[in-house]
């Protein structure tokens, strides 16, 4: 090829080149004004929540009364869907393969940290399906026995498990939850050997408390705070390293006689992976100002817990650390579930 022929050939690469960025510019600037757009008519229809867990639990003592606000706040109706069922990952994995069109959230928890470490293979990753938004609600959990249980402490509970080894049961919300972990680890820490039954989530495992099905639990204790109150299961300690504000008559583990033994619940809401970051961020606002109400901080807490509301990249540092801590616990105490 000559030397005018070479040039001429770069010039017209160079317009085609020029051209097609010239394109994709356009593109990419449509695609973003369309994408402003869409958050700004945002939301124009119901928005579904996903709770993890079976109804009863905590997740709905929690998601229920705030969808109440965000509804009336938004001017749609925000409706919770409970998908239950192994350990919390069934309502994770339909949350991160939601459309993330601004109409599917989900309320994430301390399990789905967990469940990071103790599954051999998740069909989703936590991390990068799921967009952490903002936390709801932090509570510690509660030691809980059946009122036929006759320990009225926890040393009584450790030494009635002892002389009647092998024939009590512990409940927890699904294999490779924190409740699990907490328990085999109160076995480990104590020299008992209590036997697990896993359910499909808070509620069913209470139902397995009162009928006796299950002798103890480690759970919530907002999703505790009204079974206590009415006494129909019996409260032996918090597994926060302080006495609950809402709960001052009951000891720590620490004070009961296991120190160093803690374990805390969350509640966060997430979104899937690709929703526009306008949308987050309004949902983010929303949520924060439901949750400064009086009326959520009165209900928040009767249930022991702390409001969340802080920044999403604050609450994106605090999951990857809980994710960490989860996973040395569950190699510990090894447990893994196919």
């Amino acid at each position: 090829m000559s030397v005018t022929h070479g040039s001429q050939f770069k010039r017209v690469v160079h317009t085609i080149s020029a051209g097609a960025m010239g394109l994709m510019l356009s593109l990419f600037a449509l695609a973003i004004m369309v994408t402003a757009a869409h958050a700004q008519g945002w939301p124009n229809k119901p928005i579904k929540l996903i709770v993890t867990f079976a109804p009863g639990g905590g997740s709905d003592a929690f998601a229920r009364p705030l969808i109440t606000k965000l509804s009336a706040q938004l001017g749609q109706q925000v409706v919770i869907d409970n998908r239950g069922g192994a350990g919390g990952t069934v309502g994770a994995d339909v949350a991160a393969k939601s459309a993330p069109d601004g109409y599917t959230f989900m309320v994430g928890t301390v399990h789905h940290t967990v469940a990071v470490s103790v599954y051999k293979s998740l069909t989703y990753d936590l991390e990068k399906d799921l967009v952490p938004i903002t936390g709801l609600a932090y509570v510690p959990d509660v030691l809980l026995v059946n009122n036929k249980v006759p320990a009225k402490n926890v040393k009584e509970l450790i030494a009635y498990a002892k002389s009647n080894a092998g024939k009590l049961n512990y409940g927890s919300s699904g294999k490779g939850t924190t409740r699990h972990l907490a328990a085999e680890i109160f076995n480990n820490m104590t020299g008992i050997s209590l036997t697990h039954v896993p359910y499909k989530g808070s509620g069913p495992a209470y139902t397995g408390l009162l009928s006796g099905e299950i002798q103890m639990i480690f759970e919530g204790l907002g999703g505790s705070a009204s079974h206590i109150r009415s006494g129909n299961v019996r409260a032996l300690a918090v597994t926060s390293p302080k006495r609950s504000p809402s709960f001052p008559e009951l000891p720590t583990m620490a004070e009961a006689g296991v120190p160093g033994f803690e374990s805390m619940s969350w509640y966060g809401l997430f979104a899937p992976a690709g929703t526009p970051p306008e949308i987050l961020r309004r949902m983010h606002t929303e949520v924060s100002k439901a949750l400064a109400t009086e009326e959520l901080k009165t209900v928040w807490f009767r249930q022991g817990a702390a409001p969340g509301g802080e920044p999403s990249d604050q609450f994106a540092r605090f999951i990857k650390v809980e994710i960490e801590k989860w996973g040395k616990v569950a190699r510990q105490a090894r447990v893994m579930i196919e």
